[in-house]
């Protein structure tokens, strides 16, 4: 993946796929001075989290015949002031459908394996919990 990232003053930044041309806009949180009529750029990491793990259970569940079109993951993250980072994640992760032991535990464990979440330096409080609606 190419893109090309701009910051465009006041506190925003653009950031454009250079195969789709799609893009994506972030602001400084109020705290920062920003305007948080956006996405700030942490707030953009735990969103990559959520997003990583419904898409490595949707690819690699879908071959073995679970399909998760519906699920959601409920996000909060929060960041520690010294030094400036993220500190906590939290995650509930709903999945809709009637699903066996073994696929819960597959999608449960393929959620936590994605490959944002074995990014996630380990200081980074992670806890995801899994809702089966179905």
């Amino acid at each position: 993946m190419t893109s090309t990232i701009t910051y465009l003053g006041d506190f925003k930044i653009v950031s454009q796929h250079e195969k789709s041309g799609a893009t994506i806009t972030t602001c400084a949180p109020l705290r920062e001075g920003g305007t948080s009529e956006l996405f700030s750029p942490s707030d953009l990491f735990g969103i990559s989290y959520g997003q990583s793990m419904l898409m490595a259970v949707a690819v690699l569940g879908e071959p073995r015949g679970i399909f998760i079109k519906g699920a959601t993951c409920e996000l909060k993250k929060s960041t520690y002031p010294e030094p400036k980072r993220i500190g906590t994640i939290f995650c509930i992760v709903r999945i809709p459908g009637k699903f066996t032991n073994e696929q819960k535990k597959f999608i449960e464990e393929t959620a936590l394996h994605c490959p944002v979440a074995l990014s996630i330096h380990p200081s980074v409080q992670k806890t995801v919990m899994f809702e089966f609606e179905g």
